[in-house]
């Protein structure tokens, strides 16, 4: 089944010069084997195409359930040398909430939505 992060996990973000950091955190720790799984570097890369122009790093967090990301050149040369709206990368946390990933059908009474439609 695919879901969006948003059913599975929460998120922070915010910015250390032009580099976008981003927190994900599982909602339960049963749905952390899975994020961990299917959230790769590599993948979040992709979501944020033509927004993250440099690589994207990955920490595991296991004590916390949680990845952190960092994106590197993704903020326009930050906080005060960019003119993008989000300079500071305060949205990218609730952006890669509507990231879709495959999820086991076992863990469907684990979601925050049941997996359907919008919460």
């Amino acid at each position: 089944m695919r879901v969006r992060l948003l059913d599975v996990a929460h998120a922070r973000s915010g910015d250390k010069g032009d580099t976008a950091n981003i927190g994900l955190i599982a909602l339960r720790s049963e749905l952390y084997p899975t994020i961990r799984e299917e959230v790769t570097a590599d993948r979040v890369k992709e979501f944020f195409k033509g927004i993250c122009l440099g690589e994207v790093e990955r920490f595991e967090l296991p004590n916390l359930n949680a990845l952190n990301f960092l994106l590197h050149n993704s903020l326009g040369g930050g906080g005060t040398l960019s003119l993008r709206t989000d300079a500071q990368g305060k949205t990218y946390g609730a952006a890669l909430l509507r990231m879709e990933i495959d999820f086991p059908d076992e863990l469907k009474g684990l979601l925050k939505n049941d997996g359907e439609g919008e919460p």
